[in-house]
């Protein structure tokens, strides 16, 4: 290899690693001549080559230019071995008709923090990255093992330094003049700004200290972009430096901050040269992928750097600006848990970094603080999306007052998620507190304090109660009706909703009744392909099938999955739950083998589209496994259901009523395929689960109770089946 270009962020020791060759070649004498040039200017080169060429031809030029060309003469002709170091190149053109030839003599070393694709094409590339976990303690083990204690979180401080070498060999410097442990240095880190940790002399012959190391490519990168590299470089400081979605520097938020801060138009093509001048620069890594979205990463060094200098007076609308960008981009429709992971994590870091910039009094909570835990609960991670919004609360209460509207939200959200973890019961009690503080403070016909009321009707209705969840709900759609008017769009909702409770209170011909007249109402209000009117006339098919009429089910829903696909698309969220009733309802209606066909191939689409652990993903399982077994192939039903059991459990816990029902239906299948005595078994155990979880008196427990007694009577009797079926439409 004739010229290797050794590339890399600034502080991660490229110029040792090329001292380290140059002295081990000398030493070995694999080399006739040495020459070091510290290539941070072209008029530093020049010299350099000039006095070498006086040394090695004995005659000296006036011109360094003269001497410069000289020198490369010679090395062309000559058969010494030698080796040029050329560290620290600044600006590859400054080595235009400067490059060593090409010889079997010679060899060549650039250490550089760019990136330019005319520097590195055709060269040999040696991209150097930070140390390995290992390597991190294995170096601050030899800087500082003669004296062990001093190595107490020695591997936590290496991790806080980002591996970065320079960093390490400096904070080594520093823990041994000021008589330190790691663990003293880690408590300084978290205290003061960087720069003052800097050691009295700084080790290895190292020219700058880590405050400083990255100065120069920074205003290189600013200058050459108008100023607006250096914005960029201080929106990704308070951002995941693991990952930052390269989108968010071209949204309006961005360029339109740009353009405050500059003073002059930016565009996002002028956003995305300044990502390329940041990247040549290595001052941030852009994924080499070829779509939007590819990442953007950052050491976290060089970012706390760029934080420590960001002028106060920029600081909170750089957190807006980021927070505002990050909504942004963000899916209107997430597909699966990791559609939105990095604008997630994006967040967090974000929240960290700028925690009070995105509360204030005046306006509240940033909303994407909410949406980041909204994500969590909407793609299935339903135990994560609680704890969030429970420490979300308690972030609002301190910033907000306990009192204040995004305070009330944190804790309704809590609630919500709580429930849809599988505690209903719990998610009723937080509810009703909730409501007397939202009655006390927004008064009772107040649309949050409407809201919160039809909030708590659900969760009883959930807990097992739809009787008075029914009751509950036609009370209030008479304050909802007289407070806000018949149009309203809640007052729509909680007609959709008492018509839901009546259907589940034992009435679904009276649901479907009701819904066919909110579905009139919907259209008018609303509009013909408003999402919750296309919601409602799913509604009605479920009703019209537990009222006795699937086929009348299955028109329905053949009619809306037209529109369906017609106004979100063939992989919407809504389209493919419209597939699954209407696969669901046809089996209902007679035809469990094509049922049985439609839920294989919707399920092809689902694990494409939302992931194998999404909720409806899990869903459509479920009603696979009960169309085998209607279809008359109890034992695929068995298998299919002992399969799903595992997934949900890992994905949901023991505990959750989706659990509970798949474990009822497990038992019916495996009594229908044979082995009356092992669903008893499974039934025993279940009841007293759903005793604990759910209590006596909750449908599902009078359900199992039920199947329990059929299937110990078709024990005894050796009978076939018990009396009720055991999988239900929707879990």
């Amino acid at each position: 290899m004739v010229c290797q270009i050794v590339a890399g962020l600034g502080g991660v020791g490229k110029t040792q690693l090329a001292a380290n060759l140059a002295h081990r070649w000398w030493q070995q004498q694999r080399v006739d001549l040495l020459v070091w040039v510290t290539a941070t200017s072209r008029t530093a080169v020049l010299t350099r080559y000039a006095h070498t060429a006086a040394d090695v031809t004995g005659v000296e030029d006036p011109d360094p230019v003269d001497g410069a060309l000289r020198f490369l003469a010679w090395l062309t002709r000559t058969n010494h071995r030698w080796l040029i170091v050329l560290d620290d190149l600044t600006d590859p053109a400054d080595l235009q008709g400067l490059w060593p030839p090409s010889t079997a003599a010679g060899h060549t070393v650039v250490t550089t923090r760019r990136r330019d694709a005319a520097l590195l094409a055709g060269r040999t590339v040696v991209e150097v990255d930070v140390f390995t976990p290992n390597q991190g303690l294995d170096y601050l083990h030899g800087k500082l093992g003669d004296q062990p204690h001093r190595l107490d979180e020695a591997s936590e401080l290496a991790d806080d330094l980002g591996r970065l070498p320079l960093a390490l060999a400096q904070a080594a410097a520093y823990i041994a003049d000021q008589d330190l442990t790691c663990a003293g240095y880690r408590r300084r880190l978290t205290r003061r700004r960087l720069h003052t940790l800097r050691p009295p002399t700084l080790p290895d012959d190292q020219q700058a200290a880590v405050a400083d190391t990255w100065a120069l490519s920074i205003d290189l990168a600013d200058g050459a972009t108008g100023g607006i590299a250096g914005v960029l470089l201080e929106l990704t400081a308070v951002l995941d430096p693991n990952g930052i979605p390269t989108p968010l520097f071209t949204t309006a938020a961005v360029t339109g901050y740009c353009t405050t801060r500059t003073g002059q138009p930016v565009t996002d093509d002028d956003a995305n040269d300044a990502l390329r001048a940041l990247h040549r620069l290595s001052l941030i890594t852009v994924d080499p992928a070829t779509t939007d979205t590819r990442l953007i990463r950052v050491h976290a060094m060089l970012q706390r750097v760029v934080r420590e200098n960001t002028s106060i007076a920029h600081k909170h609308d750089l957190a807006v600006t980021a927070a505002d960008a990050i909504n942004e981009v963000w899916p209107e429709h997430e597909l699966d848990a990791g559609t939105a992971q990095p604008l997630r994590a994006n967040t967090t870091t974000l929240h960290h970094y700028s925690d009070q910039h995105l509360w204030t009094t005046a306006d509240g909570v940033h909303p994407i603080l909410f949406r980041a835990g909204t994500s969590l609960g909407t793609t299935g991670l339903v135990a994560a999306a609680r704890d969030y919004f429970l420490q979300l609360h308690t972030i609002a209460t301190q910033h907000l007052g306990p009192d204040h509207r995004d305070t009330l939200a944190t804790r309704h959200q809590s609630a919500q998620w709580r429930g849809e973890t599988g505690d209903p019961t719990g998610a009723g009690a937080a509810t009703k507190e909730l409501l007397a503080d939202m009655a006390r403070i927004l008064g009772p016909d107040h649309e949050g304090t409407l809201t919160t009321r039809n909030n708590l009707a659900y969760w009883r209705g959930q807990a097992g109660d739809p009787v008075g969840a029914a009751a509950a709900t036609e009370e209030l759609l008479i304050d909802i009706v007289r407070a806000l008017g018949r149009d309203h769009p809640l007052t729509l909702t909680t007609r959709d909703n008492l018509a839901g409770w009546r259907g589940k209170a034992g009435d679904p011909a009276g649901a479907a009744a009701a819904t066919e007249d909110l579905l009139l109402d919907m259209a008018r209000v609303l509009g013909p392909d408003h999402s919750d009117t296309l919601t409602t006339r799913d509604n009605l098919a479920r009703w019209q099938a537990q009222a006795g009429d699937p086929a009348s089910a299955v028109t329905t829903l053949e009619d809306l999955l037209v529109d369906r696909l017609r106004v979100l698309g063939p992989d919407h969220p809504h389209t493919l739950t419209t597939r699954n009733n209407l696969a669901l309802w046809r089996g209902r209606a007679g035809d469990p083998a094509g049922a049985v066909a439609a839920l294989h191939e919707l399920l092809d689409d689902m694990l494409r589209v939302l992931g194998p652990d999404h909720p409806m993903t899990l869903t459509t399982r479920h009603h696979l496994a009960s169309s085998q077994g209607r279809a008359g192939n109890p034992a695929s039903a068995v298998t299919a259901y002992q399969e799903l059991f595992i997934d949900r459990l890992r994905v949901l816990g023991p505990d959750h009523p989706d659990v509970l029902i798949t474990r009822n239906n497990l038992a019916h299948w495996r009594g229908q395929a044979g082995d009356a005595a092992g669903a008893v078994a499974a039934l025993q155990e279940l009841l007293d689960d759903m005793l604990r979880v759910l209590g006596p008196d909750h449908p599902d427990t009078i359900f199992a109770r039920s199947n329990l007694s059929g299937w110990a009577r078709s024990k005894e009797s050796e009978e076939s089946a018990p009396r009720r079926g055991g999988s239900r439409p929707t879990p």
